[in-house]
C-alpha cells in the first residue's frame, strides 16, 4: 500500500563537528541536540554553483551546515541510522539547495528510474518550501539518486496536489560517501510577496528505501495535527526578485482517427493549436489560461457497468483542471470539474455514429493566490461550445462555468472561514431548452476551528442551491434519481408548472485528529429535497440526513508484532426528510505494516439494522425494505522493495434473506524488471446474486408495475501498466484494460407490500414481458511516449485504441470466449501527436 506522503518538519542549523574516521556514521560526541532549534540562515552566491551535485562550489564551503536531522519513521524522534546534511544559498534570481545523503554502503543505495511523478522504491531526498511563511501552504521537490523529479503543490496544511509541475533543476550523484542532490529553483516559481527581506517556511526529508526509514529537519511529529504548520524556517533571503512572471506553452496537435463515414469507417486527419500561460498578475496571484486545450495524452476512464440509480463518479485526470484544484475544494463536491468538457447530454436524443465524445472547451481561466493577509482565492471560468448531432439538431449547448473560491485563515491558520460560488448557464435553443435546465447558482459558507492544543477541530458548512429552466425541463430535474419526487409514497409532488428549484444543505462536524493514540469523529450533514448541484458539482441524491461517527485507535511505535497498526470503528444512520430510515450500519476494521515491512487489512461490515428502507430502489415508485446485508474484507501487499511485489484482496457477502450473495478478488503483481522497466498486472474477477435488482418500470392498462429480478452477474477484467523510462526526460508507457460482464436476470416480480416485514410478501410475480440478458465487453488502452526535450517542453506520441460488443451471447459469461468474441471486434484506433514548447518573460 502506497500511503501519502505526509510531510512536516523542524528546523535548524549547526556548524558539524569533527568528523569520526567513518564520515556516513553519527558523531559519537554529538553535542546535545536543541529540540526547539528550528531556523537556519541562507548564504548568498557570490557565484552561482555549477549543478552537477557536487559540493566544491564557493557557496558550499560557505553555507552554514543544517546537521540536525532526526528519525521520524518508523520511531518519531529517533536517532537517524545515518548522517544528513543540508546546505541553502540563493541568488537573486534561484534558490539553491544541497542535500548530502551520508551512507556507508552507496552500492546498496536504491535508485530506479521512472517518468516524472512517479514514485518508485527508491532512496528521496524532499525539499519542501513555505514561501509566504504562512503555515498553510508551500511546494514539495523531491529526487532520487538518478535525478527523477517529483513535485507538489500543498495546501491546506497537508493537501498535496501531484498534478502541479514547476520549471526547476536538479542534479543528484552517487560517491563514496553515499548520494548528493543540489537544487536550483527560480524564485519565479514561489510565491511570496514583495519585501526588503523574507523568511521561508522550511524542511527536508529524506527516505532510506532499504530500510523504510524517514528522517527529517525539522523533525515532524506523526503523532501531532498539521504539515507544513510544523515547519522551521530559513531567514537571510535578501533583495531576491518578486517578478511577475509569464510564462507561455503554446502547442499544436495532430489527430488521425476512424470516423464512420457511408455505413463503415474511414480514417480523418484532424489539425489544432492551442496555448497555456501562466502570468504573475502580482507576487501573490497567478493567473493560470488555457486555449483550445487537447488532453489527448490523458489516460481513459476505467470501464464499468452501472446498474445502480445514480451517476458514476470519475476522477479528474486533465492537468489544466487538476494544477491547483486543493483551493476549489468544499464539502461534498459543490465543484466538480469534469462538467466541464462533459460528454453530450443529448447525444441519445439526437443519436448519430459520429456524436461528438465530449464537449468542446474553447477556453479556460483560473486566477489563484494568497495575499499577505491569509486571505486565499481561487476563480476559475471556463467556455463550452455547442456541439450538435442528428440534422445539425444540439446535443450540448454552448456553457459558461463559474467556480469561485476564497478562504481566510485565522489564529496563524489554526481557524479559518471561507465562501464558494458557483454558477452555469447555457445558452439554450429549441433543440435543448426542454430537456436542460438554463442556468444553475450554488453559494455555500463554511468555517473550522482547531483548539486544545491544536488536537481538536470543529467544521461546518451551509450551501444554497438555485436552478431554473422551462417547465419540462424542471418536470425532468424533480423526476431524477437526484429527487424523485414523483415517488408513490411520498407526501411531495412533482410541480409541473415550476420553472426554478431551489435547496439547502448544512454540514457540522467535531473531532480529535492528533495527540495520543486516540481519534474519533462525528458528523451530521442535510441535504433538503429541493438541493441540486450537478451543473457544476456532483450530487448522487438529495433528500437525506446523515449521522455518522468514527473513533480509532492508532499505534505508531513499532513493536515486535507491527511496525503500526491502525484500528477503526464506524457507525452511521441515513434518514429522508420525510423522517424515514434509510440505513443503519457499523463497520469494525483493521490495517497496519508488520516488521517484515508487509501490510495487511481486513474487517467487517453489518448494514440494514432494523426497519430501514430504500426509497430510489424503485426509480420513482414506492420504498423498498432493505434486507440485512453483512459483509467482510480482507487484503495484504507484499514488501514494496523487492523486485517482485503483490498485492491480494477480496470481499464476500454471505446469503441473505432475499438469496443475494458475492465474493470478488483482486490480485495484483508489480515487476521492477530493471532499475528503467517496471511492470503491474491486476485482475478483478467477482460473482454476485442479487435477489432483488431492479430491472424496469413497465406501464400499461393496469397502471404501473415495478419489477425486479435476480441477476446472477459475472465480471472479470485485466488492468496492465508497463513503465519504460530510457531517460528521466524520456519515457514510454502502456495502459490497457479488458472488461467484460455478463448478467442473467430471472424471477422477475413486481412489488406488492414493499415495506413487508417478510421478504416473501414484498413481491409477486410478473410474467407479462421476459428480461433481457446482457454481455457487455469493452477494451481501452493509451500508449504514451513522453520527451521533455527541454525544462517545461514536452513532446507526446499518444496511441489509443477502443474496442466494444454487447450484442453476442447475452447472459452467458465464458471468459475464454469472451475475451477471444472482444479481440475479434473492430478497434477504434486514435494516433496522436502533441508538441508544446515552453518559454518564460
Amino acid at each position: 500500500m502506497l500511503l501519502p506522503l505526509v510531510l512536516a518538519l523542524q528546523v535548524t542549523v549547526a556548524q558539524g563537528p569533527k568528523l569520526p574516521s567513518d564520515p556516513t556514521a553519527l558523531p559519537e560526541s554529538a553535542p546535545p541536540r536543541l529540540p526547539t532549534a528550528i531556523a537556519a540562515t541562507a548564504a548568498r552566491a557570490a557565484t552561482p554553483p555549477v549543478l552537477d551535485g557536487r559540493d566544491d562550489d564557493d557557496l558550499w564551503r560557505d553555507a552554514p551546515a543544517i546537521t540536525q536531522f532526526r528519525q521520524h519513521d518508523p520511531v518519531e524522534d529517533a536517532d537517524p541510522r545515518y548522517r544528513t546534511e543540508a546546505r541553502v544559498g540563493y541568488d537573486a534570481k534561484y534558490l539553491y539547495v544541497f542535500v548530502r545523503s551520508f551512507d556507508p554502503a552507496p552500492d546498496s543505495v536504491m535508485a530506479f528510474l521512472s517518468r516524472r511523478d512517479a514514485r518508485t522504491q527508491s532512496d528521496y531526498v524532499h525539499l519542501m518550501v513555505d514561501a509566504y511563511n504562512d503555515k498553510r501552504t508551500g511546494f514539495r521537490f523531491s529526487t532520487n539518486p538518478l535525478g527523477v523529479k517529483r513535485d507538489f503543490y500543498i495546501s491546506g496544511d497537508g493537501n498535496e496536489d501531484a498534478s502541479w509541475d514547476g520549471v526547476w533543476d536538479v542534479a543528484s550523484a552517487i560517491d563514496s560517501l553515499g548520494w548528493t542532490a543540489e537544487y536550483r529553483i527560480p524564485f519565479s516559481q514561489l510565491r511570496f510577496p514583495a519585501a526588503e527581506t523574507h523568511t521561508f517556511g522550511f524542511a527536508i526529508w529524506r527516505d532510506v528505501a532499504r530500510h523504510n526509514e524517514r528522517i527529517s529537519w525539522p523533525l515532524y511529529r506523526r503523532s501531532r495535527t498539521g504539515f507544513v504548520s510544523q515547519w522551521g524556517e530559513v531567514d537571510g533571503f535578501d533583495a531576491i526578485d518578486t517578478p511577475r512572471r509569464l510564462e507561455v506553452l503554446p502547442y499544436s496537435v495532430a489527430t488521425n482517427a476512424a470516423r464512420p463515414a457511408g455505413g463503415g469507417f474511414e480514417r480523418q486527419q484532424r489539425f489544432a493549436f492551442g496555448a497555456d500561460l501562466k502570468y504573475g498578475v502580482t507576487s501573490n496571484l497567478t493567473l493560470d489560461g488555457t486555449v483550445n486545450p487537447d488532453f489527448g495524452q490523458v489516460e481513459a476512464d476505467p470501464a464499468v457497468l452501472n446498474l445502480s440509480a445514480f451517476e458514476q463518479f470519475f476522477e479528474e485526470r486533465r492537468p489544466f483542471f487538476l494544477e491547483g484544484a486543493g483551493i476549489f475544494s468544499f464539502a461534498n463536491n459543490l465543484f466538480y470539474s469534469r462538467r466541464i468538457g462533459r460528454s453530450p447530454q443529448l447525444s441519445g436524443v439526437y443519436f448519430q455514429d459520429d456524436n461528438a465524445q465530449n464537449s468542446t472547451i474553447l477556453g479556460a481561466a483560473k486566477l489563484t493566490g494568497r495575499t499577505a493577509g491569509g486571505l486565499n482565492i481561487g476563480f476559475l471560468n471556463a467556455m463550452t461550445e455547442r456541439e450538435t448531432g442528428a440534422l445539425g439538431r444540439t446535443i450540448e449547448p454552448r456553457t459558461n462555468y463559474l467556480a469561485t473560491r476564497l478562504q481566510q485563515d485565522l489564529r496563524g491558520g489554526n481557524s479559518g472561514v471561507g465562501m464558494m460560488f458557483t454558477a452555469t448557464n447555457r445558452a439554450l435553443d429549441d433543440d435543448a431548452r426542454e430537456f436542460l435546465r438554463e442556468s444553475a447558482y450554488a453559494l455555500g459558507v463554511d468555517a473550522r476551528h482547531r483548539f486544545l492544543k491544536n488536537n481538536y477541530q470543529v467544521t461546518g458548512s451551509v450551501v444554497g442551491s438555485y436552478v431554473n429552466g422551462s417547465e419540462q425541463a424542471m418536470i425532468a430535474t424533480q423526476r431524477s434519481a437526484v429527487h424523485q419526487f414523483q415517488r408513490t409514497d411520498s407526501r411531495r409532488d412533482v410541480d409541473t408548472s415550476a420553472t426554478s428549484l431551489a435547496g439547502s444543505r448544512i454540514a457540522l462536524g467535531v473531532g480529535k485528529t492528533g495527540g495520543g493514540i486516540t481519534r474519533f469523529n462525528t458528523s451530521v450533514t442535510t441535504t433538503s429535497a429541493g438541493y441540486e448541484v450537478n451543473d457544476a458539482g456532483f450530487l448522487s441524491r438529495a433528500d437525506i440526513t446523515n449521522l455518522s461517527n468514527w473513533f480509532g485507535l492508532q499505534y505508531q511505535t513499532p513493536t515486535r508484532m507491527y511496525r503500526r497498526l491502525f484500528v477503526n470503528m464506524n457507525q452511521w444512520m441515513d434518514w429522508n426528510t420525510e423522517g424515514l430510515a434509510l440505513s443503519s450500519g457499523v463497520n469494525v476494521n483493521v490495517n497496519g505494516e508488520l516488521p517484515n515491512q508487509w501490510w495487511f487489512w481486513g474487517g467487517a461490515n453489518v448494514n440494514g439494522l432494523g426497519a430501514v428502507y430504500d426509497d430510489r430502489a424503485a426509480r420513482g415508485g414506492p420504498a423498498v425494505r432493505r434486507v440485512q446485508r453483512r459483509s467482510g474484507f480482507l487484503g495484504f501487499e507484499t514488501d514494496g522493495r523487492k523486485s517482485v511485489s503483490g498485492t491480494m484482496q477480496g470481499y464476500f457477502a454471505p446469503t441473505d434473506e432475499s438469496g443475494s450473495t458475492e465474493w470478488g478478488i483482486d490480485p495484483s503483481v508489480n515487476f521492477r524488471i530493471a532499475s528503467r522497466l517496471q511492470a503491474e498486472i491486476g485482475a478483478h474477477l467477482s460473482a454476485a446474486t442479487l435477489g432483488q435488482q431492479w430491472y424496469g418500470n413497465i406501464t400499461d392498462a393496469q397502471g404501473t408495475h415495478y419489477t425486479f429480478a435476480r441477476l446472477a452477474q459475472r465480471t472479470t477484467s485485466l488492468t496492465a501498466r508497463v513503465d519504460f523510462t530510457m531517460t528521466p526526460t524520456l519515457s514510454l508507457q502502456v495502459y490497457a484494460q479488458p472488461f467484460i460482464t455478463a448478467g442473467d436476470y430471472s424471477n422477475l416480480r413486481e412489488l406488492a407490500d414493499p415495506r413487508a416485514a417478510d421478504f416473501s410478501d414484498r413481491y409477486r410475480p410478473f410474467t407479462t414481458v421476459s428480461p433481457q440478458d446482457f454481455n457487455v465487453k469493452q477494451f481501452r488502452s493509451n500508449t504514451v511516449m513522453r520527451w521533455e526535450y527541454r525544462p517545461g517542453s514536452v513532446l507526446f506520441f499518444v496511441w489509443q485504441q477502443g474496442r466494444g460488443q454487447f450484442d453476442r451471447n447475452p447472459g452467458s459469461f465464458d471468459v475464454g470466449r469472451d475475451y477471444r468474441d472482444l479481440f475479434d471486434t473492430r478497434a477504434d484506433n486514435t494516433f496522436v501527436i502533441k508538441g508544446s514548447y515552453w518559454f518564460s518573460m
